[in-house]
């Protein structure tokens, strides 16, 4: 029977556990440019005496600031029951991966739900309805998880993902202390998991997307 020491020694010998709030997400919405130069918000900045010139610069990191939550993925396989000669038994058939949630704390420019909301207008044009071209209107999402050194030591690429659902933005008196969050949905066409060095090389390329 294995004893505590017994378990603090495995921890010990696999480098300690993993820390939930230890993660990263990187990744470049196909609708975001290098340079930021809506008008609307930066009319809004100058008024509110917010307005910095480092805002006109889209930073590829500011996304993986404002994610306060994400999740790795989970995989399911479908089965068919298949009636055997004494017995039912499952026959798999198809793999199922599971859509990701992820939450994003709002700033007063609203950077992340206007980007959000540019992006959504990509997919689907809301003055006509026409549908984009799925090559153009979706991107490769790095999800990590992080070392207590904030090294990566594992992680998941969601292939050709693009957000399904927006959250709503609950505004109300009683909420005076409490941070804005936008809850956004993923959906793509699969994840594939990557260790430590090919994950660093995806966040490297989802990153430098901005770039074109």
């Amino acid at each position: 029977m294995s004893t505590i020491e017994d378990l603090k020694s495995l921890i010990s010998k696999k480098g300690g556990v993993a820390r939930a709030n230890r993660f990263n997400v990187i990744f470049t919405p196909p609708t975001q440019s290098l340079l930021n130069i809506n008008p609307q918000q930066i009319f809004s900045s100058v008024i509110s005496k917010n307005f910095s010139a480092k805002n006109l610069i889209n930073d590829p990191r500011d996304i993986s600031i404002l994610c306060s939550a994400a999740a790795l993925p989970g995989r399911q396989i479908s089965t068919l029951d298949y009636q055997a000669e004494k017995q039912t038994i499952k026959i798999p058939y198809n793999v199922i991966d599971e859509e990701v949630v992820l939450k994003f704390i709002i700033t007063n420019d609203y950077y992340i739900k206007t980007m959000m909301d540019s992006w959504v207008n990509s997919i689907i044009d809301l003055e006509d309805f026409t549908v984009g071209y799925k090559k153009e209107t979706t991107a490769d999402v790095v999800i990590q998880q992080l070392d207590e050194k904030n090294t990566p030591i594992y992680g998941v690429k969601l292939i050709n993902a693009f957000p399904t659902t927006i959250s709503s933005v609950e505004l109300g008196n009683e909420n005076e202390n409490s941070i804005q969050e936008l809850s956004v949905t993923m959906s793509y066409d699969k994840y594939v998991p990557e260790g430590p060095l090919s994950s660093t090389g995806s966040a490297l390329r989802a990153a430098l997307d901005i770039f074109g």
